[in-house]
């Protein structure tokens, strides 16, 4: 079983179902089992641009041998997810060039930002490393409760203030405490309001620039983390965030409870911002490193195609 089997298994039967009842008996590829797909692919939540490229790439291959088999179909299917999901990237998951490492970590209420920080947390820790927290989201007092369990779970040291307080105070706090102890690694919670553009975009700022009066260079990372059960709003957050500051990664989370996993495929061709993380659970090991080939194989498995 693939590391992301579980997590994107609603999503694998779905698609496969919707699938499944076109090509029932059929031994070509024609334009019935054609619309079939464009059903299962946006029912996934892949976004209808993202989908029409996955289509138009299809046909054309299609069209040079209309007796292309299902298995065959599948193939090409998971070829070209696997190529709108990015580049092959070798680059290491954490920069530890940076001592700290500091990695400003934003999103909706609700998304599962605070667990994400936690896990990636604990992820760290078993490297190793010494992590500070940072809880600068000063307006939900669960935040801070949340983030002070995670925290002693994963050994990591957190910084807070009472509510209410400036985020970029306690930022800059975070990252001075993290410098004075030589920690390696600083995970900052931030507010997960959309409130407004201006609003964010100033806190966000406001929050950059007192890192850097104690870490000139940083934050050297901005995580964008997406709730996949939201479907289409997530390309709304991914689109307002990247507006409001300059989002490095993104972390996708609760793919568990969604067989939406296709809006992991649509952002990560919409945006061209690299896949970081996976939530695919809420155990602290159910946050996993994204490999987009492992990913594409776990959403569409041959397997599923034989079952329908």
């Amino acid at each position: 079983m693939g590391i992301f089997d579980k997590g994107v298994k609603k999503t694998n039967l779905n698609f496969f179902q919707k699938l499944g009842r076109a090509i029932v008996g059929r031994t070509k590829i024609d334009d019935d089992v054609l619309d079939a797909l464009e059903e299962a692919l946006i029912g996934s939540d892949m976004g209808v641009d993202t989908t029409l490229k996955v289509l138009d790439n299809i046909q054309d291959r299609v069209e040079k041998d209309r007796y292309v088999s299902m298995d065959e179909l599948v193939d090409i299917i998971r070829d070209e997810i696997s190529r709108l999901l990015g580049p092959e990237n070798d680059a290491p998951v954490f920069d530890f060039s940076h001592k700290p490492l500091v990695m400003l970590v934003v999103g909706v209420n609700g998304v599962g930002k605070t667990t994400t920080i936690g896990k990636i947390a604990s992820m760290l820790r078993s490297m190793g490393k010494k992590v500070v927290i940072g809880a600068a989201d000063t307006f939900r007092a669960a935040a801070v409760d949340q983030l002070v369990i995670w925290a002693e779970r994963a050994g990591a040291e957190i910084v807070k203030q009472p509510m209410g307080s400036d985020p970029a105070a306690v930022a800059f706090d975070t990252v001075s405490s993290a410098v004075a102890k030589g920690a390696d690694v600083v995970l900052i919670d931030t507010a997960g309001r959309l409130h407004n553009r201006v609003d964010l975009m100033n806190e966000l700022t406001k929050i950059r620039n007192v890192i850097r009066r104690v870490v000139p260079d940083g934050p050297h990372e901005v995580l964008l983390v997406l709730d996949s059960t939201t479907g289409q709003n997530a390309f709304v957050q991914a689109r307002e965030f990247s507006r409001a500051t300059s989002v490095t990664s993104l972390a996708v989370t609760k793919l568990d409870g969604s067989a939406k996993g296709g809006v992991v495929v649509g952002i990560a061709d919409q945006f061209q911002i690299p896949i970081k993380f996976i939530g695919i659970g809420e155990g602290v090991d159910d946050l996993k490193v994204f490999d987009k080939a492992s990913f594409a194989d776990s959403l569409f498995s041959k397997e599923d195609l034989t079952k329908n």
